[in-house]
């Protein structure tokens, strides 16, 4: 049995614990979000439902100098952008999205794309962190939107599954000819026609010197045994007519 003085102690201990347990933390700010994309209706329509969710959306812009104004000024949490911007719609998105991860590495970056261009995410995604990549598409099922944005402002990364796919099988088709430059390229496939380092300085107007640092170079890049560099070059030719019969006519 308790004695007295026990029990007097109870009610103080529950009292505290009590107290402890409804204390509640200050609301969390929402997070500030940025969005970039040259379409208006798309802009208007992410900034409406962010503002109806847990964002707190901060400025809107139409090109790359613009959103790279309000990220420099307002410095948010979020920058939602899409890939393709003005002024030529190729990847002054994911310029400025490598811009802004240079320059502030905590914003979190969500790239939106209306098709899958895998060659193009690859090296933001590689961070791997406060980073995603989605379709457009997506941006309709709301749920699966903000659930993005949510798990890329708490330090996550989002990818989008079409994306997966393609990156599965870019890896299983992957171009032995990739890690080549346009000119080396250039070489190679001169290598193939059976012409000599002199005929292919010739055809391409530079000195067989030149030429000889092409090859070597190429003989470097591409997957080819260990033997001597007259046999490599006839497995870098072997290399190239492969890569080429499977490209689609």
């Amino acid at each position: 049995m308790l004695s007295y003085r026990s029990q007097a102690r109870v009610p103080d201990t529950v009292r505290h614990v009590k107290a402890a347990a409804t204390m509640t933390a200050a609301p969390m700010e929402p997070a500030r979000v940025v969005i970039a994309d040259d379409d208006v209706l798309l802009r208007e329509g992410i900034a409406s439902l962010l503002q109806h969710s847990s964002f707190d959306v901060t400025g809107l812009a139409g090109d790359v100098p613009e959103v790279m104004r309000l990220v420099r000024e307002q410095q948010p949490e979020l920058v939602v952008l899409d890939i393709r911007m003005p002024p030529s719609h190729s990847t002054e998105g994911l310029t400025a999205a490598r811009a802004i991860r240079h320059e502030f590495p905590e914003t979190g970056i969500l790239v939106l794309s209306a098709h899958v261009e895998v060659h193009r995410a690859v090296d933001l995604l590689s961070e791997g962190r406060r980073v995603g990549y989605l379709l457009k598409s997506r941006v309709t099922e709301v749920r699966e939107f903000l659930n993005a944005l949510e798990r890329i402002a708490a330090g996550g990364s989002v990818i989008d599954p079409s994306l997966v796919r393609e990156l599965v099988c870019a890896r299983r088709i992957r171009d032995p000819l990739g890690e080549l430059t346009p000119r080396e390229r250039q070489v190679l496939e001169l290598m193939a026609q059976g012409r000599s380092n002199a005929g292919i300085a010739h055809e391409l107007w530079i000195s067989e010197g030149t030429v000889h640092k092409h090859v070597r170079g190429i003989l470097r890049k591409l997957p080819l045994s260990e033997t001597g560099d007259d046999h490599r070059r006839v497995l870098a030719v072997l290399t190239f007519l492969q890569a080429q019969s499977r490209r689609p006519s």
